[in-house]
């Protein structure tokens, strides 16, 4: 394609004739210029991330060519690090190796075994050299696992009716006294389901996921026609006689010292609007001492979710709540909720960030990175030297152990990562601009540094916030599923159902079986004994 002189019109602004000016002019163009290339550079990196986010891989693995930089960078900074000794431990001898080698695993022994024997055919039990009938001198054994389809039945409750013989003559005078026995109490009155039909729905659905119109096909395979939405009003009734049982876990989380949260959106529809609107579930999970994992549900994501549930946590000392940098946790460390509540950030969240803006600045990320993974080196020393101790007597605990270490590597070499980023920063001559994402991962350690000091301050604080990550995890996967919850109520249905789920899991028990027993139990149990039937305390009937 070509173009005549005349084609090309003239600049609406002079062009200016003195040197100076043109120099200005120039000098205005190239600012103009880098700034483009630095909103292109942003945009070219959020557009990275997302790509990796909807079709990558979650992991944050390096390059394996950046991996010998990153290994001789580790040993740099321990070198530079190592003023400081490490807290002397007894001695304690090796345990020997548990790992498993390659080859098949060995089947549970409470599973039920169905023993096959396969004979000789009776032509070939003579000796073939004499004639004479062979004997059994032994066998060999090997395991297949067999699976079977889940099975319905149905409870016929008979309920026995007494009468007196003799009193049938005196029917005119109002007939005989009838008694009839008792029915059994049901988590659903008059429901159609019993526990463990009930259990299955919810396991199904928030444990694994289906969406409840798959149950809905899996159950005609089995000649049963249950309607979603009966599924949907059982899981809500489960959940409204399960809730005397969450509310006790609720009380059990907020006793603890340390509570990790975090949040994750939902779809939620709403008759009043053309589409769904977002609603919010909100994780808590408990300490050590205080082991559930508590999910709730709010409408949006306002601070009113954690400033209602910590309301008046920590009134009577000191407590931790481990989050993101979500400013709506910031009334409660300022004490408008009514507890001293200490702020304790997440390494995990500042490592992913210098991770993501690797491809703008990789050697800033690598040497980033490598003084992350030195203060998590403490924290699998720790872990180490806890499990190498075993459980005898004057065994020190986890959190002594945590505290001694910190306090001796973690303490310096954060002091030695906090010069080093405010050096990489323009303002102290260094090389990172503030809006790239380098610039911004560096000013997201440095404005949470102070809360990302906390936990090596006390060994019962965790390092990152990932406890909370993963609990939360159930939900991103079950929303792939199921999509959306289907009003506000759905999603406290949701939230009272994954909090029992999540603790039976955390305290690896098998949710259907704990499901079943306490669906069972709990419309006949003593409240006084409610605590009886919390996860990791619960013992099924009978044992």
């Amino acid at each position: 394609m070509t173009s005549n002189a005349s084609d090309i019109s003239a600049p609406e602004t002079p062009l200016p004739q003195d040197l100076a000016a043109c120099h200005a002019m120039i000098g205005e163009l190239l600012a103009q210029l880098q700034g483009a290339n630095h909103k292109l550079t942003r945009l070219e990196h959020q557009l990275e991330q997302l790509l990796r986010r909807m079709y990558g891989q979650s992991a944050e693995r390096l390059d394996p060519n950046q991996k010998i930089l990153f290994a001789d960078l580790l040993k740099q900074i321990q070198s530079e690090t190592a003023t400081a000794p490490a807290p002397e431990t007894p001695a304690t001898p090796p345990t020997p190796s548990t790992t498993k080698g390659h080859g098949r695993r060995r089947l549970p022994e409470d599973l039920p075994r169905r023993r096959m024997i396969h004979d000789l055919p009776e032509e070939d039990k003579p000796c073939p050299c004499c004639g004479k009938m062979r004997e059994v001198i032994g066998e060999e054994t090997s395991e297949q696992i067999e699976f079977e389809p889940a099975k319905l039945s149905v409870i016929e409750h008979v309920r026995l009716k007494y009468a007196c013989r003799a009193c049938e003559e005196a029917a005119a005078e109002g007939g005989p006294q009838i008694a009839t026995a008792e029915k059994p109490l049901a988590p659903i009155e008059k429901g159609l389901a019993a526990p463990g039909l009930l259990s299955y729905v919810i396991v199904s659905k928030y444990s694994d996921h289906l969406p409840l119109y798959r149950l809905e096909r899996i159950l005609k395979r089995h000649k049963i026609d249950i309607a979603r939405s009966t599924m949907c009003d059982w899981c809500r009734e489960s959940a409204e006689a399960l809730k005397p049982l969450y509310d006790l876990m609720v009380r059990e989380v907020l006793a603890s010292k340390v509570i990790h949260t975090d949040d994750t959106p939902v779809d939620v529809l709403d008759r009043n609007l053309p589409e769904t609107r977002v609603g919010r579930f909100w994780v808590y999970v408990g300490d050590r001492e205080h082991p559930s994992d508590v999910f709730t549900y709010t409408a949006n994501r306002s601070r009113d979710g954690p400033m209602t549930f910590l309301k008046d946590w920590g009134k009577d000392g000191r407590r931790f709540l481990q989050a993101d940098a979500f400013s709506g946790y910031d009334s409660i460390y300022l004490g408008e909720a009514g507890g001293q509540v200490t702020e304790v950030a997440c390494w995990a969240h500042a490592r992913r960030k210098f991770f993501e803006a690797r491809t703008t600045d990789a050697a800033t990320a690598t040497q980033a990175l490598a003084y992350i993974r030195l203060l998590y080196d403490v924290e699998d020393e720790a872990k180490a030297q806890f499990q190498r101790q075993g459980d005898g007597d004057g065994a020190t605990s986890i959190a002594a152990i945590r505290l001694a270490l910190r306090q001796a590597k973690s303490v310096p070499l954060l002091a030695q990562f906090k010069t080093w980023l405010e050096s990489r920063q323009v303002t102290s001559g260094g090389p990172v601009l503030p809006k790239s994402a380098m610039g911004q991962a560096v000013a997201y350690t440095l404005n949470q540094w102070d809360a990302l000091g906390v936990y090596v301050t006390d060994g019962d604080l965790a390092i990152d916030n990932n406890a909370a990550e993963n609990a939360l995890r159930r939900v991103a996967i079950g929303r792939k599923n199921w999509l959306f919850c289907g009003s506000d109520t759905g999603g406290h249905t949701a939230a009272v159902l994954f909090s029992l789920i999540a603790t039976c899991q955390r305290h690896d028990i098998d949710p259907f079986a704990y499901l079943r027993d306490v669906l069972t139990r709990i419309a006949a149990h003593p409240m006084h004994r409610l605590a009886e039937l919390l996860p990791e305390r619960w013992t099924p009937l009978g044992e």
